[in-house]
């Protein structure tokens, strides 16, 4: 059956049941990946799913459950056991299930995601121009193309029925660059709202300079040197240590911030954002996982520690009111909180004058082992990095087999400048570059 009458359906029957409240939760996605190497497509994909997650409220507690079907056999299934889980569940605290009767912001988060031939032309004209940027660029691998459409659809026995949109574009290429006894492997990354903000020729040549840029790379002598972060390596630190400013990992005592609301935590430059109404933003939308209108928050204002961020469950046991962080993994998952556009906001600072007012030091543009060497729960970290040189303020030569280690939290404290080169490099994290003051690092 079609959705309106599954739904429709299936809340008479819910109500039938007897549950106190119940909400169903839909995902429709469309995606499109391709792939291609030595100018062949190698790998080409187009799919289209649908799922709902049902969610109800028994005894006073949430349970759940999903499916795939939309047909008669579904409704009852849902029911029974959506209904048992939440007889069945542990935990006793108090939960919701929102009444949807604030007004969301409207964002327009859809372009056009493409038409295959010209997805597949994309990827093919992204190797070409990798392998023509330099004669040292020899392959190009995870030559990718991914766009997608995503509906998200809320209704429940409140009355709430709402939706919204979005579309996404991804690309990225790895360039292999040889030069004598030395390769290196580049990457670039593009993330747009649509296809048509990709662009080809850029991807291309800024992916084939990361590569040879990175040519006959070498250590450095360990010590402590004087630091930047590249806005790509700050935002992939940014992703893994998010977790702390969960109100959740807070309440569970995973957080070295709980109990420190409005203390200062950072440097006075810093100011850590999650907007979920950031125009552009690829984790944009008008209102999370349970329906609550989305919002901009500093998290860290001029280095004050001014919020968590919550879904409703972590707010009501916070006294305080919901940020709209409510979020599920996949249709099916229940809820939790996340970050939605999560950036350090950009300083005045250009990224040449960073350089200059370091004058020696290093500029480390990529991290490597975040997800094994860096501890979100303690802050501490111990990772490979690659990046450069820094001489009277100019970049002097490459550098890998290092490692940086230090302390996320105390590195907050100590940054001495913020960039004006605010970048969202993969996704939804963005940062600019970042003169973090010194770093312990070991290299020969």
């Amino acid at each position: 059956m079609d959705l309106n009458t599954f739904l429709d359906t299936l809340f008479t029957e819910a109500g039938k049941a007897g549950l106190e409240a119940a909400e169903a939760y839909v995902i429709e996605d469309e995606s499109f990946q391709a792939m291609a190497t030595n100018q062949e497509i190698t790998k080409y994909s187009s799919n289209l799913t649908k799922g709902l997650s049902f969610r109800v409220k028994a005894g006073g507690r949430i349970g759940y459950a999903s499916t795939e079907a939309f047909d008669t056999d579904a409704v009852g299934w849902l029911i029974r056991h959506a209904k048992d889980s939440a007889l069945l569940c542990e935990d006793t605290s108090e939960q919701f299930i929102y009444d949807g009767k604030e007004k969301n912001v409207e964002l327009k988060l859809e372009d056009e995601t493409g038409e295959p031939d010209e997805k597949l032309k994309f990827v093919l004209d992204v190797e070409k121009t990798a392998m023509e940027y330099d004669k040292r660029v020899k392959k190009a691998g995870y030559n990718t193309i991914v766009t997608g459409k995503q509906t998200v659809r809320i209704v429940n026995t409140f009355g709430m029925d709402k939706q919204y949109t979005a579309t996404h574009g991804v690309a990225y290429i790895m360039p292999v660059a040889t030069d004598g006894d030395s390769t290196v492997t580049g990457l670039d990354v593009q993330v747009r709202r649509g296809f048509t903000g990709l662009d080809a020729k850029a991807l291309g040549e800024s992916a084939a300079e990361d590569a040879v840029s990175m040519l006959h790379a070498s250590p450095v002598p360990s010590g402590q040197y004087r630091a930047i972060l590249h806005h790509r390596a700050l935002a992939d630190m940014l992703e893994v240590f998010s977790a702390a400013f969960s109100a959740e990992n807070v309440q569970k005592d995973l957080s070295v911030f709980k109990g420190r609301l409005n203390e200062t935590i950072a440097a006075p430059s810093v100011t850590l954002m999650d907007d979920s109404l950031l125009e552009d933003g690829i984790g944009s939308r008008p209102f999370d996982a349970e329906g609550v209108p989305g919002g901009t928050h500093a998290v860290i204002e001029n280095g004050v520690l001014k919020t968590f961020l919550h879904n409703l469950k972590t707010a009501k046991k916070d006294g305080v009111k919901s940020t709209g962080n409510a979020s599920k993994a996949s249709y099916s998952a229940p809820i939790r909180v996340a970050t939605t556009n999560f950036y350090l906001r950009a300083g005045d600072t250009p990224y040449e004058q960073l350089l200059k007012d370091m004058g020696d030091g290093l500029l480390i543009k990529q991290l490597e082992g975040l997800h094994s060497g860096a501890d979100s729960v303690s802050g501490d970290f111990s990772l490979s990095a690659k990046g450069f040189l820094v001489k009277d303020g100019k970049i002097e030569r490459p550098v890998e087999q290092i490692t940086v280690a230090g302390n996320f939290y105390q590195m907050l404290k100590d940054i001495k400048a913020v960039g004006s080169d605010l970048t969202f490099p993969q996704g939804s994290f963005g940062s600019p570059s970042v003169d973090v003051g010194k770093l312990s690092i070991a290299g020969n």
